[in-house]
């Protein structure tokens, strides 16, 4: 019974939902954002330079930092990654699995003429 209600809970898409999933959506990034600079970016310097200058070239005065835009790139396709394995495929689950419902009273009530008009 509570599996249920449950699942009528999750799959029921209102403001309440949409919320709770902004929220742990920007704790979640904020998880992945902190992993990125603190770990990855310097790696990422590391490879494209080494120092805290690599990945970033200077040309007539102006820096391109390239190690920001494939920090930025990880991040979101670990976020992305993520949230397709942790909420988009348990919902493609719940979703098939969910019992079809019963026909409300207009179809019962077309299926009704339907078969009255075959009778005739």
């Amino acid at each position: 019974m509570a599996s249920n209600g449950f699942r009528e809970f999750v799959l029921r898409g209102n403001v309440v939902d949409l919320a709770v999933a902004v929220t742990i959506g920007t704790a979640f990034t904020a998880v992945v954002m902190a992993v990125t600079n603190a770990l990855l970016h310097p790696l990422v310097n590391v490879f494209l330079g080494g120092g805290v200058s690599g990945g970033k070239l200077r040309w007539f005065g102006q820096v391109f930092d390239f190690g920001a835009v494939i920090n930025a790139i990880i991040s979101f396709v670990i976020v992305a990654a993520v949230v397709y394995l942790v909420v988009v495929i348990p919902m493609r689950r719940l979703v098939h699995e969910r019992p079809k419902q019963a026909p409300d009273e207009t179809d019962v009530l077309l299926q009704i003429r339907d078969l009255l008009a075959q009778r005739r």
